[in-house]
């Protein structure tokens, strides 16, 4: 069994997503083994977006991760990370096919990359670092 780690983001919790979301995942099959809603503090948010230090949007996707409570979630299953990547749809909203949870639920017109619903781990290594990151003792 594969572990990926999901985060319906502020502008999902703030619309009332969550649960709408959270039915999907389950009726993919999936697990939900851990899962707890937080405000995601600012050295976390670095850590998480470590990668994209130094680019033009960095500091956009500090402000909006940090900008109101998360739902963080471990999810297992069978090829779960590539499950989940195509329920959540294209990374921008705009490009989201209808079906997906960004495509569904994408509002008009769409504010930006960022704001998009939700964010899954691209790869068991990115599922494992994330995971530690916000779930330590899993």
């Amino acid at each position: 069994m594969e572990r990926t780690f999901v985060m319906i983001k502020p502008d999902g919790v703030r619309r009332k997503l969550v649960g709408k979301v959270i039915q999907r995942y389950e009726e993919s099959g999936v697990n939900i083994i851990a899962s707890k809603m937080m405000h995601v503090p600012r050295k976390l948010a670095e850590k998480h977006y470590a990668e994209h230090r130094g680019k033009e949007f960095y500091e956009n996707l500090i402000q909006f991760i940090t900008s109101g409570p998360v739902i963080s979630m471990v999810l297992e299953g069978e090829d779960v990370i590539s499950l989940i990547r195509k329920l959540n749809g294209a990374t921008n909203p705009a490009e989201a096919a209808s079906g997906t949870i960004r495509g569904d639920f994408k509002e008009y017109p769409v504010k930006s990359i960022t704001e998009n619903i939700v964010h899954a781990s691209d790869s068991k290594q990115t599922a494992k670092r994330e995971i530690e990151l916000y779930f330590k003792k899993i």
